[in-house]
């Protein structure tokens, strides 16, 4: 069995803050401050950082949750095995993703989702910025990138297939360019953190450094952008498919692609064994995405 406190900051955590968690738990927040600080008294170390307006651990905080993670979810699974049954997959699940992504190919799909899983209490948070999934309390999150550069656990859902486009007017205005090195000459399209673009083709990798003609920070306004006739982006398949099949984007250097370590993947906080919603959830997306993504289809 578990220390008292020990689950009580748990739910400190998932809950965000002394007073939800003590709804929670049906305790007064004053009571869950002071058995939190018994806690840290007892461990000598300060686990949480409070302020007026958030909650959020400390380094030590973060270690012991992750710590609790892995117990909590062996606790399930001991129960699971000594029941001899399965159960039903239930209660919250938080899912972040990136915001075009999730509206495009995650959010059609949830209506199936609940009522295969009607037990699960799902929350989804569509941001282009990072989720921190201990201080966001978020089980799982979908993460478009290189999951070797992540120290979570992962889960690849599917590659990501990036290509150059820009609009038939913005090439028919300042023309198409020849190779790599003229791109340097073109007005280039990329949301904040996303350039230089590293690029792949029959010689190799290739590096394309610059700045974008635009500043943003949205992936979305980008594509609109290059719609538009403003400028050339490197975009996902996901993203500009049906753009590219109706033309109103054509290919700029099709022999030349986005890196391909460059996937989709589901994040999630290691532990001994993964939550069962979080398992669910990775699996169902699997199944939309595998063997071919449903963009990629002809």
């Amino acid at each position: 069995m578990m220390d008292p406190d020990h689950e009580l900051f748990v739910q400190v955590i998932y809950a965000g803050s002394l007073s939800a968690a003590g709804r929670a738990c049906n305790i007064s927040p004053a009571m869950v401050s002071k058995r939190i600080s018994r806690l840290e008294e007892r461990l000598g170390t300060r686990l949480l950082h409070r302020t007026t307006r958030r909650l959020a651990p400390t380094p030590a905080g973060e270690r012991l949750f992750e710590d609790m993670q892995r117990i909590l979810a062996a606790i399930r699974a001991a129960e699971k095995r000594a029941s001899g049954e399965p159960g039903t997959v239930s209660g919250p699940l938080r899912v972040s993703a990136p915001t075009s992504f999730g509206r495009l190919h995650i959010a059609p799909y949830l209506g199936a989702f609940l009522k295969a899983y009607p037990a699960i209490e799902l929350e989804l948070d569509l941001s282009d910025t990072y989720t921190d999934l201990i201080a966001a309390r978020t089980d799982l999150a979908i993460r478009i990138g290189n999951p070797e550069a992540h120290s979570l656990h992962h889960h690849i859902l599917t590659g990501n297939r990036r290509f150059l486009c820009a609009a038939p007017d913005y090439i028919e205005k300042f023309g198409a360019p020849d190779d790599a090195d003229a791109l340097k000459r073109h007005r280039l399209l990329a949301a904040l953190g996303q350039m230089p673009w590293r690029l792949s083709g029959p010689d190799g990798p290739v590096l394309i450094e610059g700045e974008s003609h635009v500043r943003t920070n949205s992936s979305e306004v980008v594509r609109e952008l290059a719609i538009s006739g403003v400028g050339i982006a490197l975009r996902s398949l996901w993203d500009v498919a049906h753009d590219l099949k109706t033309r109103r984007l054509v290919r700029v250097l099709p022999q030349l692609e986005g890196a391909s370590d460059i996937v989709i993947f589901a994040a999630y906080i290691p532990t001994p064994s993964v939550n069962p919603a979080v398992e669910a959830f990775v699996q169902f997306l699997e199944e939309i995405y595998s063997p071919v993504p449903p963009w990629e289809e002809r």
